[in-house]
């Protein structure tokens, strides 16, 4: 396999999000959800083993989830825990798939930040290269109104 045809499918899941990426977000993450050990974002995360879809999500929770037909779960997943008094904020790194039922259904619960730019993942530590979609933020927070905006995160 190459690296591409990873890229362009759900049959690879353990591309790690950039920390370029990370550090350009406003917030610090209490809890990785979706995490294998060698690519947290967060002091505490659930790896595959831990099973997050039994855990409850506490604090400030970061989630770059696997990519393939599951997408959907995790969303439901994050927009219930984040109606939770424990929970401040999720952030949800996934493909700007505007054209899927999740998106209108689940997606647009959350602020969206729709990312200019492709985000180029990482695996071991080295980036592998552009996606062959775009990305998108999604945030489920109870502060925050639901809401569509675009970010120009390599010039911001």
């Amino acid at each position: 396999m190459t690296i591409t045809s990873g890229l362009m499918s759900s049959n690879k899941q353990d591309w790690s999000t950039p920390q370029e990426f990370m550090d350009k977000l406003p917030v610090t993450f209490d809890l990785d959800v979706c995490a294998y050990d060698s690519t947290t974002k967060a002091p505490k995360w659930f790896t595959e083993a831990d099973d997050a879809f039994t855990k409850q999500w506490e604090g400030r929770c970061w989630m770059n989830p696997p990519y393939g037909q599951a997408l959907p779960k995790w969303l439901e997943k994050a927009y219930k825990e984040s109606l939770c008094s424990y929970c401040d904020a999720i952030w949800c790194l996934i493909p700007a798939r505007t054209d899927t039922k999740w998106f209108h259904n689940i997606a647009c619960k959350g602020k969206i930040i729709l990312l200019k730019g492709r985000v180029s993942f990482e695996q071991n530590g080295k980036p592998v290269g552009s996606p062959a979609f775009p990305s998108m933020l999604v945030i489920y927070d109870k502060k925050v109104n639901p809401a569509i905006v675009t970010w120009d995160w390599k010039n911001d």
